[in-house]
């Protein structure tokens, strides 16, 4: 079971968690702003037909107030029925207080002062918009039933209600779903950390246990100074070792933090790094009884645009695997090509090749497809980083030669015109360590 497993499976809600956290929030935010404006229409909707009541009323008052003294009834009324569904009543308030109904169906008005101006009064349980006027010396009150406003009101409470709800359950579903997508990446690089760093921590721990057994037996009893140096020796290739996972670590958390700088990009010639790379590693290959050779294709440089440090650790670090599995008689051969507008980097050896089933992985940090010790498994990693920094696209499968073929496409870059920003290809590419991967 992969590291990768082990953290899904511990952590199988983490991303479903956090999904309902944002939604919860959104929801919460969303119906609170909901609520807000359901109050603010409502309140909108009730103050537009209190005002068309008041408009009603301050007519009819005005239309009684102008007719003549003993004149019949001026406004209908209705006879039996809901007073709710009455039209404007009117009443006359003497005096005295004597009060006389000018409406069939009018409500009994209550004793009181009254005043200019609209009102909204109880008369009866029921509620009623009041307006009087000054006339003869007392009262000319009209009044109109606010129970059809009550009723609108509820009505677009309820309409407001079905919709709040529903904008809340598409507000949470859509939440839901984008704070999944939104936390994928950040799951998936929160589960990465975690198993780097239980790989790094790995890796560093068996360099250290061998170096603090050696130091343990050797001050355990006595030994000659020939025993003295064998186990210098090995504390001093066990921190070689240490020194080169650091030193890898932090060349790929270098690569991570961001792209590279426009200063450090420049026009570099793949060719050239290549035959570098094979004349530094001559040694290597007379020492392993295996053929290294280089072949360039292309009728001028081929130039890519990146960092020429990047290019040359990524040449190097492929050549160097390359070699390790070549075997005795066996060979490397490293080839360079241009065609369409594209530089092509291939390197080919004559060893057992790559499983199918392994191409996918080759490129994680600390995987060694081969268990025997030596290389940190960063080797390629570290080469993915460079390629993917350059905007480069790679290839993994079978070679010609019947081992594997590693294989890193570029698109050609084109040199600045004379005064142009980019300076020439270097002729001295920097030089990278052997032990790459």
């Amino acid at each position: 079971m992969t590291a990768s497993l082990r953290s899904r499976l511990r952590h199988p809600d983490a991303r479903w968690a956090h999904a309902a956290r944002v939604a919860l929030a959104a929801t919460a935010v969303v119906g609170v702003v909901t609520l807000l404006l359901a109050v603010a229409v409502n309140s909108f909707i009730v103050h537009r037909l209190n005002r068309d009541i008041d408009g009603r009323l301050a007519t009819t008052l005005a239309v009684t107030a102008a007719a003549a003294p003993g004149a019949p009834v001026v406004t209908g009324g209705h006879t039996g029925g809901d007073v709710d569904d009455a039209p404007v009543f009117v009443c006359r308030v003497a005096p005295d207080g004597t009060i006389e109904a000018l409406t069939f169906g009018a409500p009994a008005l209550p004793d009181r002062a009254w005043t200019t101006g609209a009102t909204t009064r109880a008369i009866g349980g029921r509620d009623f918009r009041l307006s009087a006027v000054p006339a003869r010396g007392g009262w000319l009150v009209a009044g109109e039933s606010v129970a059809e406003v009550t009723k609108s009101g509820g009505d677009v409470l309820l309409v407001e209600l079905v919709l709040g709800a529903l904008l809340l359950l598409v507000t949470f579903t859509g939440s839901f779903v984008v704070g999944l997508r939104a936390s994928a990446p950040i799951e998936q690089i929160r589960r990465r950390q975690a198993e780097f760093t239980a790989d790094a921590s790995h890796e560093l721990r068996t360099p250290l246990s061998v170096i603090e057994a050696e130091v343990d037996l050797a001050l355990g009893r006595p030994r000659t100074p020939d025993e003295y140096e064998a186990v210098l020796g090995r504390i001093g290739s066990e921190s070689a070792r240490l020194r080169t996972i650091v030193e890898d670590l932090l060349w790929l958390a270098r690569a991570d933090g961001a792209a590279p700088e426009g200063g450090r990009l420049a026009l570099v010639d793949v060719g050239s790094v290549a035959e570098a790379t094979v004349a530094r590693f001559a040694a290597v290959a007379d020492g392993g009884s295996f053929r290294l050779s280089v072949r360039s294709a292309p009728a001028g440089p081929a130039l890519v645009r990146a960092d020429a440090e990047g290019v040359d650790r990524l040449v190097a670090v492929l050549v160097d695997n390359a070699c390790k599995y070549a075997g005795e008689g066996g060979a490397v051969e490293v080839g360079v090509a241009g065609a369409g507008g594209r530089v092509v980097l291939t390197v080919d050896d004559t060893g057992p090749g790559i499983p199918e089933a392994q191409r996918d992985l080759v490129f994680d940090r600390f995987h060694r497809a081969d268990p025997s010790p030596g290389g940190t498994g960063l080797g390629l990693a570290i080469a993915d980083a460079v390629v993917r920094a350059s905007s480069g696209t790679w290839a993994v499968g079978d070679s010609p030669l019947g081992g594997a073929r590693f294989q890193v496409t570029w698109r050609l870059a084109a040199r600045a015109p004379e005064g142009g920003d980019d300076g020439p290809a270097p002729d001295r590419q920097p030089e990278a360590r052997l032990g790459a991967g």
